[in-house]
């Protein structure tokens, strides 16, 4: 897998590199809040953006909802957001693993066993860190309540 430039000049000036992943198919402020928290814990954040196959793969064939490419521009305009990385894989481990950031990020919905990649970064000193979820904010939760109410009637 090959890494941005960028990043590698990063990691070379001795940067703490925060990474954490996701769909991020309908952008909400439960993302905003775990994003900003992310780059809190190092100094520059890094975000693993699942492919359209990989999220049809993870969640079906209605997903997503808006395609990769403008999933990946709406994160690359947040100022707490420095490199957004598609990958096409069910987990993002081999990004993880080409990466090797001293920080993994998770939402609070997963435990330590659970994160891909934590084993990982903890053989080589890293460290993972579970950020409390927004309680009613995923793109779930919002793709069902938009099924719920249907379209609305504007007068």
């Amino acid at each position: 897998m090959k890494i941005p430039d960028s990043v590698q000049a990063w990691k070379s000036n001795g940067m703490r590199i925060v990474f954490t992943n996701g769909c991020f198919d309908l952008l909400h402020s439960g993302h905003l809040s775990l994003l900003e928290a992310a780059s809190k814990l190092g100094d520059k954040l890094i975000v693993g953006l699942n492919s359209d196959a990989s999220i049809q793969r993870l969640k079906g064939p209605e997903r997503p909802i808006r395609p990769l490419h403008e999933r990946q521009v709406l994160l690359e305009a947040l100022r707490m957001v420095d490199a957004v990385i598609p990958f096409d894989e069910d987990t993002p481990l081999e990004l993880i693993q080409a990466l090797k950031p001293a920080v993994l990020v998770k939402g609070g919905d997963y435990s330590l066993s659970q994160v891909v990649g934590a084993d990982y970064i903890r053989q080589y000193g890293g460290e993972t860190i579970l950020i409390p979820l927004v309680p009613n904010q995923s793109t779930t939760h919002i793709i069902q309540h938009m099924k719920e109410i249907g379209p609305r009637q504007h007068k």
